[in-house]
Order: C-alpha cells, then structure tokens, then sequence
C-alpha cells in the first residue's frame, strides 16, 4: 500500500525529496521519494555521510516537495553561477 502512495505522491509532484546542492563537485542530488517530510529528514543523514565519504565539499541539504526528472545534475560547465531556487508548487514562489 505504501509504495502506491509514494507512487501517486510523486505523480502528483507532492512527495517528498531530498535535495543536496554541492560546491564540490558542482551538483545536486535527489533522494527519495518519501511520503513524509519526517522520513525524508530521517534519511537525509545518511546521504549527507556517504556524500562526505566521497569527498564532496560545500554541501547544503534541503527537504522539499517536488517532481524532479533528473536524480543528478552535474555543472560540468565549473562556473560559479547563483543557483536559483524553483518554486516547489506551480504559482509559489520559494
């Protein structure tokens, strides 16, 4: 029953994701989906440690309701752009 509902909450964009912005390398990542914000928080550790393992530096974690296609997306570009925030709801600003 529980993998239904992720499977709806996501369709609908109103899971939840966690959302790691690195420096270094320059990405962000997306864990998830979770059907509570508090099951997203509760794994956010885990993801921020095995990033860590793997030299990541400048990380900043999130936990949003979103709808994202890709899980990473690598800057292979390596210019220092403002990253700009998307609203997690069509018609919201964040």
């Amino acid at each position: 029953m529980n993998e239904v509902l992720i499977k709806v909450l996501h369709l609908l964009g109103l899971a939840f994701w966690v959302e790691i912005v690195t420096d270094s390398p320059r990405c962000t990542y997306y864990f998830g989906p979770f059907t509570t914000d508090k099951e997203a928080y509760a794994a956010k550790a885990g993801y921020v440690e095995d990033l860590e393992t793997e030299g990541a530096q400048g990380i900043s974690v999130s936990v949003k309701r979103c709808k994202p296609t890709d899980l990473t997306i690598f800057d292979e570009s390596g210019e220092q752009t403002e990253r700009r925030k998307r609203p997690t709801f069509s018609g919201q600003a964040s």
